[in-house]
């Protein structure tokens, strides 16, 4: 890793929910720097197909190309949103089996995330940490950016952005371009990123955009409007 800095205990073992955007890699880095924890797996809930990430549409390759260059492993769900919580908590007791007691999430402030994050993990007899909890978005974004990290906008709701904030690089003049109306992090689910690159990747993780689709979600979600970049492995 670039952190030659960081510490870690192998006293206690971790894990990191991880979506493979910014929120979830800048509480994977704090949590590497602050110490008291060895993270050995990345969780990643696809859907039902397998092929691809639930929420943010990243291939589970590109999401392997991640654990690969971060040095941890990857562990998967696959899962519709109705038996989602199920698959999560039988992946939380097997990997409490393998010696993990904490489990990391990236949620910043909202409290209903961190209420079902903290059930899940206290039926696997895991303790969930939030590092970023109730910090200010918009530093938390500055921060990630100005500590090296590079990403890409995978996914936008369409409610909120057209398809020209997506397929493009996160940076501060993304920001910047922002509609008032749209968090500079995306916390409401205003869009997705993709972490290519950072202080605690060993290289960057190489990804080829195969253009940009718009999906509606089914009627019992809303038939909401989303617009994608499709990555795949270069």
């Amino acid at each position: 890793m670039k952190n030659e800095g960081a510490i870690q205990s192998m006293d206690i073992q971790a894990m990191a929910s991880w979506s493979g955007g910014k929120d979830s890699c800048l509480a994977l880095w704090r949590s590497q720097n602050s110490g008291g924890v060895n993270i050995t797996h990345l969780l990643t809930a696809l859907d039902e197909t397998g092929l691809k990430t639930r929420s943010h549409g990243v291939t589970k390759e590109l999401i392997l190309a991640q654990g690969n260059s971060l040095g941890i492993a990857n562990q998967f769900i696959s899962a519709t949103w109705q038996d989602y919580e199920k698959r999560f908590i039988e992946k939380l007791n097997h990997l409490h089996a393998k010696g993990v007691r904490k489990a990391i999430f990236g949620d910043i402030d909202l409290v209903a995330h961190r209420e079902w994050e903290e059930m899940v993990c206290t039926e696997a007899g895991i303790t969930a940490l939030l590092p970023l909890w109730n910090e200010n978005r918009l530093s938390m974004v500055h921060e990630f950016l100005d500590a090296g990290f590079k990403a890409r906008v995978v996914c936008v709701d369409g409610r909120f952005l057209d398809e020209s904030f997506v397929g493009v690089e996160f940076d501060h003049r993304y920001i910047e371009n922002l509609p008032s109306n749209v968090d500079a992090g995306g916390e409401n689910g205003e869009f997705h990123t993709f972490v290519y690159d950072g202080p605690n990747f060993k290289s960057p993780v190489q990804w080829k955009s195969l253009g940009k689709q718009s999906y509606i979600s089914p009627k019992e979600f809303g038939q909401q409007t989303y617009h994608f970049d499709l990555l795949g492995v270069a």
